[in-house]
């Protein structure tokens, strides 16, 4: 089991560093969709209980993050017309290199932390960290507001990924209040990414700039 879930959690570790180096949206698109649904069978494989709730979380994180997300943000990017990042804070090979150098440190700083026992021999620390920190590099480092949401959800599933660790003792309760979250919080930012593409017919976050009271 723990050797599944090590070859879940690297693939979407590896899914990050595609993230990262991809200038085309829909790339970008797919690689947080393929995440999300990886990340959503992992609590099948550490609750091996037919516990229904996991299996109903496990379900809403795939259709949510794998299907219901990505097809409302291809829609959002075939209206803006838009599929590249052409201009980003931070360049696409830098990005890369600071992904893999939080990857590194992730992994160096995992194992200095006290783990449970039945958590030191599973990459869900170094995963959830690693993914943190590549959400933060998009959401900083991207110019466009549906790489930025890409960002914000990357940054999501290192939050659902830890909190995997408490699926023992508070079976799926951060995970389902995290879901909740990101529901409510990707609705909001499809009302604000409709906004900025009414105002200045772009999806680029930095005629932001321009707004004045």
């Amino acid at each position: 089991m723990n050797a599944s879930l090590n070859l879940l959690i690297g693939l979407a570790m590896g899914l990050n560093l595609l993230a990262l180096g991809s200038s085309r949206l829909p790339s970008l698109i797919r690689a947080m969709s393929l995440q999300g649904v990886v990340l959503g069978v992992m609590p099948l494989l550490l609750e091996q209980g037919a516990d229904w709730r996991v299996g109903l979380v496990a379900l809403a994180t795939v259709v949510g993050k794998g299907v219901v997300i990505p097809s409302l943000l291809r829609r959002a990017m075939r209206a803006a017309h838009i599929d590249r990042e052409m201009e980003p804070f931070i360049g696409f090979v830098p990005s890369l290199l600071l992904g893999a150098a939080g990857t590194i440190a992730a992994v160096a700083l995992a194992r200095a932390l006290p783990l449970l026992p039945e958590h030191q021999g599973l990459l869900l620390v170094p995963g959830s960290i690693a993914s943190v920190l590549t959400g933060f590099i998009l959401l900083i480092g991207r110019a466009k507001a549906i790489s930025q949401v890409c960002g914000y959800l990357i940054l999501e599933n290192g939050i659902y990924l830890f909190g995997l660790l408490l699926i023992h003792s508070t079976p799926l309760l951060v995970e389902s209040g995290i879901l909740l979250d990101l529901t409510v919080g990707v609705f909001v930012i499809g009302i604000i990414v409709d906004r900025i593409q009414r105002a200045f017919d772009s999806l680029d976050t930095r005629k932001l700039t321009v707004l004045r009271e």
